[in-house]
């Protein structure tokens, strides 16, 4: 918690001398009456003692004081709230070795449907861009809010040879970095990475891709798709097939979401890839944000206030 007037809260050194204040004033009041009556005779002239009850009143009323004092100094927290407006790029992998059918029906089947079902879970306002991970990296989609469109993307990517990973991040970074609001500010954005892990052909690194995107303050998110038993056919001249072993490799993936302080999810089934895209949907719908909370102290005390002024009247017939 954080104060824009830090200064007010000097005024809270006069809690506790209040609370002196009454400490005398109770040891007067005692004193006074122990000269004009016998202390041990006065159960028998009162029907009970207020002992706690005397003081829980003053007790209110001072805790009231202090919230006012800190909701004085306007007192500002960070709390979960829906964001707006941001952009997510989705760089979906379409290599050769995202045909293989260790995922059912075929890994890159099975991140295409679950990145449908991700899509669903965005809220309306975000802006959805598609990046196409092959031998070249390819904006299928600019960032935009038709979701029909976006579906339509998804649907219609096709097959390539290699796997240019880290050409795809930094040009989802660019496109991200294109996008603006209505006053011309930046707005937020995350990278979603959708691969099996291989990086064949880029001519930019992973690893510097993921440098650039930390410096942007733009996470990435990768989910690997794929098996250590992965394996693609081709076909070779003479009509003879070729059995390829494509094993999923998780380190480069996992190393990318360690550096943009992004997260990375291993999903190796077609159900987890819905999970992991519904864990992002709420993840991504959401961000801290920097909040004053003066009213709730000010609403405290006062209902505070009258608390202690009720229960005074109530047992008392006065108002403390």
């Amino acid at each position: 918690m954080s104060f824009d007037s830090p200064l007010s809260l000097l005024a809270l050194a006069a809690v506790p001398a209040l609370v002196w204040l009454y400490t005398v004033y109770e040891r007067r009041r005692r004193a006074a009456g122990a000269r004009f009556g016998t202390l041990a005779l006065l159960p028998n002239l009162l029907e009970r003692v207020p002992a706690w009850r005397r003081h829980l009143p003053i007790a209110i009323l001072l805790v009231a004081l202090t919230a006012m004092i800190v909701g004085v100094a306007r007192p500002r927290a960070n709390v979960t709230v829906s964001r707006k407006e941001a952009t997510i790029i989705l760089a979906l992998d379409v290599s050769r070795s995202m045909s293989a059918k260790d995922v059912k029906p075929t890994r890159l089947q099975a991140a295409r449907t679950a990145a449908s079902a991700f899509l669903a879970q965005v809220p309306k306002a975000f802006r959805i861009g598609v990046v196409a991970i092959g031998s070249n990296a390819v904006v299928a989609l600019p960032p935009t809010v038709d979701r029909p469109l976006a579906q339509q993307s998804l649907a219609t990517l096709r097959r390539s040879e290699g796997t240019a990973l880290g050409d795809a991040i930094a040009l989802a970074l660019q496109v991200g970095q294109r996008q603006r609001t209505s006053s011309g500010e930046p707005i937020p954005t995350a990278v979603v990475v959708i691969s099996d892990g291989a990086n064949q052909g880029s001519r930019t690194s992973p690893q510097t891709a993921a440098a650039r995107a930390r410096a942007l303050h733009i996470p990435v998110y990768t989910v690997l798709v794929g098996t250590p038993n992965g394996i693609v056919e081709r076909t070779l001249t003479g009509g003879f097939r070729e059995q390829i072993r494509v094993p999923a490799d998780p380190n480069t993936l996992r190393a990318i979401a360690r550096t943009t302080r992004g997260e990375f999810f291993a999903a190796p089934t077609a159900s987890r890839l819905r999970d992991v895209y519904e864990q992002l949907g709420t993840r991504l719908g959401h961000h801290k944000q920097s909040r004053e909370i003066s009213d709730l102290f000010a609403g405290g005390s006062a209902a505070l206030m009258l608390v202690g002024g009720a229960l005074s009247a109530l047992w008392f017939r006065r108002i403390p």
